[in-house]
């Protein structure tokens, strides 16, 4: 029996050690697939021997209702974006790309209400308008207005999530402005 236990224990330690290599080979074939295939969708689809700048106007507020940090809150964001996510040159005139435009509307409605005829939601809303000229392909021209809504409970002052609501909601705005101008999605 003891001959028989030695036998079985050999044979599993043999049998551990090739599945042991086989599932470290199997999880580092995972791990390289996985860095492999994932890639980071910025989006950004430039022809960069024929695009090498962009000019980014400050966009100046227009709305009725203005909230005062909004506008260099916006502009910077805009400006980031690019800078982070292409190679594009910022410059502050004669730029391949022209992005230009005004925050446009700064709104808030009653979103929902309660069964006691109550607002219980509001929503904010900020809508851009943009120009956007491509010097090196006019096709891609355009001049269109993004909009981004958050909403929060009525329970909550509007000083109390502007801050937060506003930021989210350029980070949504320039995204789309991105996307729209250089990822040609």
């Amino acid at each position: 029996m003891d001959l028989t236990n030695n036998t079985l224990i050999t044979a599993y330690k043999k049998a551990g050690s090739k599945l042991g290599t086989a599932f470290v080979a199997m999880l580092f074939a995972i791990i390289a697939v996985s860095c492999s295939v994932s890639y980071k969708f910025n989006g950004a689809s430039i022809d960069y021997s024929k695009t090498k700048t962009i000019q980014i106007a400050d966009f100046p507020i227009r709305s009725s209702y203005v909230w005062g940090p909004m506008g260099p809150m916006f502009n910077n964001q805009l400006k980031d974006i690019f800078a982070n996510n292409t190679k594009l040159i910022q410059v502050k005139r004669n730029g391949d790309l022209k992005i230009e435009g005004e925050i446009t509307q700064y709104t808030q409605r009653n979103k929902s209400v309660t069964a006691e005829g109550h607002s219980a939601q509001t929503e904010l809303a900020i809508t851009v308008n943009v120009r956007f000229t491509n010097t090196t392909n006019h096709s891609e021209d355009f001049e269109r207005q993004f909009t981004a809504t958050s909403t929060y409970e009525t329970t909550q002052s509007l000083n109390a999530v502007q801050e937060e609501l506003v930021t989210e909601m350029i980070k949504d705005i320039t995204d789309q402005i991105f996307n729209a101008t250089v990822a040609n999605w």
